[in-house]
């Protein structure tokens, strides 16, 4: 009995002294912190299956484009509140906006959109992601791509803060149009900075053209 207790303290001693994988690098990933009024959320983004869509968000990320901007959506499934996604970005702020990024489907990257999983949100068009993305909460396979619907590019997973993902899901909403009907959140939970965990910074920009002040009409 005590070699057992003796051997499950060294088992536990062993496991508290090796680092977390947020706090590691991982080979083929990048780690990204996204901060939130509500709390940190880091992220391991894809730079081996998925590099457009990894780059993209690197550089929305090095810019600072995302400082600012909010956690607006909150997409939750019916019968199972605590399953859906969020998503949250520049919106459609023009001037954060860089050129869109060829679509990296699922069937492609063999990234699925299971828990946990971060992708590029988009309009009509496959290749038309900017600065828009969604967290999953549960999964999602309606994302995933499939005969005759090109699907999401999925493009990483959350490494740590699945519980300020799920807060943010949980937002009161309310607005909202088409598919997003209802789900709206009616204060959107501001994100304060997302910052690298890995790699050097390559920002595009040598100033912040969205922080000049707008022209009054």
């Amino acid at each position: 009995m005590r070699t057992l207790i003796l051997a499950a303290m060294m088992l536990f001693g062993l496991a508290a002294a090796m680092p977390a994988d947020q706090n590691r690098p991982i080979p083929g990933m990048m780690r990204v912190r996204i901060v939130t009024s509500e709390g940190a959320i880091v992220v391991a983004l894809d730079a081996k299956r998925a590099p457009k869509t990894t780059a993209n968000f690197l550089a929305y990320v090095d810019d600072g484009r995302f400082e600012g901007t909010n956690f607006y959506r909150a997409s939750r499934r019916k019968g199972a509140p605590g399953q859906g996604f969020i998503q949250g970005g520049i919106g459609s702020e023009v001037r954060r906006m860089l050129g869109p990024v060829p679509l990296e489907p699922t069937n492609i990257t063999g990234i699925r959109h299971t828990d946990g999983v971060i992708s590029m949100a988009r309009g009509a068009n496959p290749n038309s992601a900017n600065g828009n993305f969604s967290i999953m909460s549960g999964p999602s396979p309606s994302l995933d791509a499939k005969p005759g619907n090109p699907g999401y590019a999925a493009f990483g997973r959350v490494l740590s803060g699945m519980d300020v993902v799920k807060r943010i899901l949980a937002k009161p909403s309310s607005g909202g149009y088409g598919a997003m009907t209802g789900q709206m959140i009616d204060r959107p939970v501001t994100i304060l900075r997302v910052e690298r965990l890995d790699g050097v910074a390559r920002p595009t920009v040598s100033f912040r053209p969205w922080e000049l002040p707008k022209r009054k009409r």
